[in-house]
């Protein structure tokens, strides 16, 4: 478990931005095993890779499990996301090819996904008393002092320092 950084912080995105990518699934009928656990399990086997790949351009993820699963992830950019999705020999385009033959369709599993480009100008968060998380962990994470203190003065603080 990751350590609790105590006091209040802020993150900066990386110089260039980031790439926010959720994806996530829904188990819609418990009962149909064979349809979810496939597509539950693949997951596990793409972040191994990609977090053994420090080219593969991940900066960092969190998950969250339940019927419906959530994975955040941060990226370099967009273009880090799209090459693992199509790479051939990375574990990604197997078991999305087996969703869309043997799953897809039939309403026992729902897959989504959401990609977000975020810069400087366009970031604020704040994070107290916790472990580095999120763009804190993808970016830089900063203290919060004179300057930060405030949204409005966080926002500020991204787009003036680059």
């Amino acid at each position: 478990m990751a350590d609790v950084v105590t006091g209040r912080w802020t993150a900066r995105p990386p110089a260039d931005g980031v790439a926010v990518f959720l994806i996530g699934m829904r188990i819609n009928r418990l009962h149909r095993v064979r349809k979810w656990f496939p597509v539950t399990a693949a997951m596990p086997r793409m972040l191994r890779h990609l977090a053994n790949d420090p080219d593969s351009g991940l900066l960092a993820f969190h998950s969250w499990v339940g019927r419906t699963t959530v994975l955040v992830s941060y990226w370099r950019t967009p273009a880090d996301i799209q090459r693992f999705a199509a790479d051939p020999n990375a574990p990604h385009a197997g078991p999305w090819r087996e969703f869309m033959k043997r799953t897809a369709g039939s309403g026992d599993v729902g897959v989504w996904h959401e990609t977000y480009t975020i810069t400087s100008d366009t970031y604020e968060g704040i994070y107290s008393d916790m472990p580095r998380f999120g763009m804190a962990e993808a970016g830089e994470h900063l203290p919060v002092g004179p300057g930060s203190q405030t949204w409005h003065q966080r926002m500020g603080l991204r787009s003036a320092k680059r």
